[in-house]
């Protein structure tokens, strides 16, 4: 895996390419002099959890035989206050799911994937705690 990071605009703009040439835009926050064109670094974190966690539940699905009509991931993540460097803390994730699927294997799938094949999780459960809900046809799965 191989990652370029280039300055675009001074001070924090920067475009990360990966090694099949798809692009993110960074940038800090208007605090300290950013220009809110770009996530900030801490921010695709969480992004990366939903999109890891994502391809795997669809992924258990599908090999189940799921019919995936609707699917979105809402991240919440808190961070460490008062402390340099600030990592999260408390991580809570909300997957919407839609369509005929039964609600044993949505609650499954997103169990495996957040406790044994996301490695995003993984990786930023060794500072945060995270915590997770699934929801089908906008009703929680007990």
């Amino acid at each position: 895996m191989h990652i370029e990071l280039n300055r675009l605009e001074a001070p924090f703009h920067f475009e990360a390419v990966n090694d099949t040439g798809n692009t993110i835009h960074f940038d800090g926050s208007p605090e300290i002099g950013g220009q809110n064109k770009g996530v900030r670094p801490m921010q695709s974190l969480l992004m990366a959890l939903g999109g890891c966690s994502g391809i795997d539940v669809v992924s258990i699905l599908q090999k189940q035989k799921q019919e995936i009509e609707s699917f979105r991931i809402s991240i919440d993540g808190e961070r460490q206050k008062g402390v340099e460097p600030s990592l999260y803390e408390s991580i809570h994730v909300v997957y919407h799911l839609g369509g005929p699927i039964d609600p044993a294997k949505a609650k499954r799938a997103v169990e495996l994937s957040m406790e044994k094949y996301c490695s995003v999780a993984k990786t930023l459960e060794k500072t945060a705690v995270i915590t997770w809900e699934v929801h089908l046809n906008n009703q929680p799965v007990a």
